[in-house]
C-alpha cells in the first residue's frame, strides 16, 4: 500500500493499485466502510457524488478516519466541485471533462482524475496540461486493447480505468504502463454492506490490494 502522503504529490494513481467506487446510501455506512478498505490496505476512497448521502459522507471520513484519502467522484458541475473540497475530498474524479468543469477542477488545489473514451479527448485533456485521467466506461469503450493502443502514440498519458471492471480483469489492466491504478466496485458486495459485515469487505479490499 502506498502511503497516502502520494496525495500531496498531486498523483492519485499512485495511492494503490485498486480505488474503491463507493455509493454510500445511508451515511451511518460511511466510516465503518472506510475503516473496512483502509485496513484492507485500499486507502484511496472514491466516494460517488450519487446520492443525497455523498458529500456528509465524504465529511465524515475525512474527520473520522485519517489514514483514509477520501476523494469524490461523479463530479460534473464546479458546484459539485465546490461542494466536495468544502466537505474534505481529497481528490476528484468526473465520468467526462468540458473546458468549463476542468477550469474549476485545476482551481481547486487537489489532485483531479478527468474522464475520457476517445483519444481526441486524450490529446485534447494533454494539450491542456492534464496527463492523468479517468479511463471511462473502461470495458464498454474498448477495455485493455484500447489502453494499450492508446499507449504507442500517446505514452505520456497515465489512466485509471473504471466502468466494468473486476477481481479477474483488474490484473490485465494493471499489467499495462500506462495504467497506474483500476477503479471498481466489487469488493463491495452489496449483501455484506447491507449486513454491516465489515470483516467481509476488509477481506475483500485486501484481496484487491494483493494485485499491486
Amino acid at each position: 500500500m502506498t502511503s497516502p502522503s502520494a496525495a500531496a504529490s498531486g498523483s492519485v494513481l499512485d495511492l494503490a493499485p485498486v480505488v474503491p467506487v463507493v455509493v454510500v446510501e445511508d451515511v451511518a455506512d460511511a466510516v465503518p466502510l472506510a475503516r473496512a478498505l483502509v485496513a484492507g490496505g485500499l486507502p484511496a476512497i472514491e466516494v460517488t457524488l450519487r446520492t443525497p448521502a455523498a458529500l456528509d459522507a465524504i465529511r465524515a471520513i475525512s474527520a473520522e478516519v485519517p489514514d483514509a484519502v477520501v476523494g469524490a467522484g461523479t463530479v460534473i458541475s464546479p458546484r459539485g466541485v465546490e461542494e466536495s473540497v468544502d466537505a474534505g475530498a481529497r481528490f476528484l474524479v468526473s465520468p467526462g471533462w468540458t473546458d468549463t468543469l476542468l477550469a474549476a477542477m485545476k482551481a481547486s488545489g487537489v489532485p483531479f482524475l478527468p474522464g475520457v473514451s476517445t483519444t481526441s479527448e486524450v490529446v485534447a485533456l494533454l494539450e491542456r496540461g492534464v496527463r492523468e485521467m479517468k479511463f471511462f466506461p473502461a470495458e464498454a469503450a474498448g477495455g485493455t486493447a484500447y489502453l494499450k493502443s492508446l499507449g504507442g502514440p500517446l505514452p505520456q498519458a497515465r489512466f485509471c480505468p473504471t466502468g466494468g471492471i473486476g477481481l479477474a480483469s483488474a490484473p490485465s489492466y494493471l499489467a499495462l504502463p500506462n495504467v497506474g491504478c483500476v477503479g471498481g466496485s466489487w469488493m463491495l458486495a452489496a449483501d455484506a454492506v447491507s449486513a454491516k459485515d465489515w470483516g467481509r469487505i476488509e477481506a475483500l479490499a485486501r484481496e484487491a490490494a494483493a494485485l499491486g
